[in-house]
């Protein structure tokens, strides 16, 4: 016979239940912190794989900013001295990856500067959780960087037919890709002169292929949400090359995606133009092996 005493104790097993497991779950998502120790005269440095994309402090005892110039170095130290309760930062790197750290006061510190990648590489330890980022959608920044960093090692050409060329300086489109809503643009430059081409900035737009006289010109830009590895000196007489993250889009046949890289100080500014037929034949992604290095 059911009566409201077994419905009550059936009911709190299941309450106890759900609330241990709840419990045990959100245990086993625990992110271990790094334990730290800052000072008031001294400034700490953290030197982390990639750049930093987010800090948070957890409280006034603490100041802290990416170094200048380094944008994956954190500087850190107390903003108070003697301070007696411990307190805590997270940082977010460009990569997804989160990093906790429990911070201590200490007035004579025996280190003062930490690298993470060596860490990371030295111990088996699971310290990193991957973030999502609004603008790679439903890609894990993991899977980006592991993309953009496998077509660079691989350094296929199959796109031969987009190449410019001036003054010694050449630019070449090596390949197209293709993944979730995303297009990968393999680039390459070639100099061939005495003289460092020095990277000014470029530029990504969708623009008619002719303009008539009188006729407006519509223009779209474009801006890359990744880039692997950064480009700044193609030194004279060697190649460099890097890889454009930018997000899916289309084009008419009347259009193209004009790329403009601009020489600092310099008149050997390059121009490559890609059309909808190189755009819609991109390869997919899910036929390379890509590197993803934890």
């Amino acid at each position: 016979m059911i009566t409201l005493k077994n419905i009550l104790t059936v009911l709190l097993f299941v309450g106890l239940s759900f609330k241990t497991f709840g419990q045990q779950s959100l245990e086993k998502g625990r992110v271990e912190p790094y334990r730290l120790e800052v000072t008031y005269n001294k400034t700490c440095h953290l030197i982390f794989p990639v750049a930093i994309r987010y800090t948070d402090l957890g409280s006034n005892l603490l100041i802290a900013g990416k170094a200048e110039d380094a944008q994956n170095v954190l500087r850190i130290k107390a903003a108070v001295k003697d301070f007696a309760e411990e307190t805590n930062f997270s940082v977010i790197t460009e990569d997804g990856k989160f990093y906790s750290f429990n911070v201590i006061y200490n007035a004579d510190p025996y280190t003062l500067s930490y690298d993470l990648q060596k860490m990371k590489n030295d111990t088996d330890r699971e310290e990193v959780h991957n973030v999502q980022f609004e603008e790679l959608g439903f890609n894990p920044p993991s899977l980006t960087e592991g993309i953009l960093k496998t077509i660079y090692q691989q350094n296929r050409r199959y796109v031969r037919h987009i190449a410019a060329r001036s003054y010694g300086i050449q630019s070449l489109l090596k390949g197209i890709y293709v993944h979730n809503g995303k297009f990968y643009l393999h680039l390459e430059m070639k100099n061939r002169s005495n003289v460092p081409f020095l990277v000014d900035f470029c530029t990504y737009k969708i623009v008619d292929k002719q303009v008539a006289k009188r006729t407006v010109s519509q223009e779209r830009l474009l801006l890359p949400l990744r880039e692997y590895p950064g480009l700044e000196v193609v030194s004279d007489n060697s190649n460099a090359s890097n890889v454009i993250l930018l997000d899916q889009f289309t084009i008419t046949d009347q259009q193209v995606l004009r790329i403009e890289v601009f020489e600092r100080n310099g008149a050997r500014n390059q121009v490559l133009e890609i059309e909808n037929s190189d755009l819609v034949a991109a390869k997919p992604v899910s036929e390379m092996k890509i590197n993803l290095e934890r």
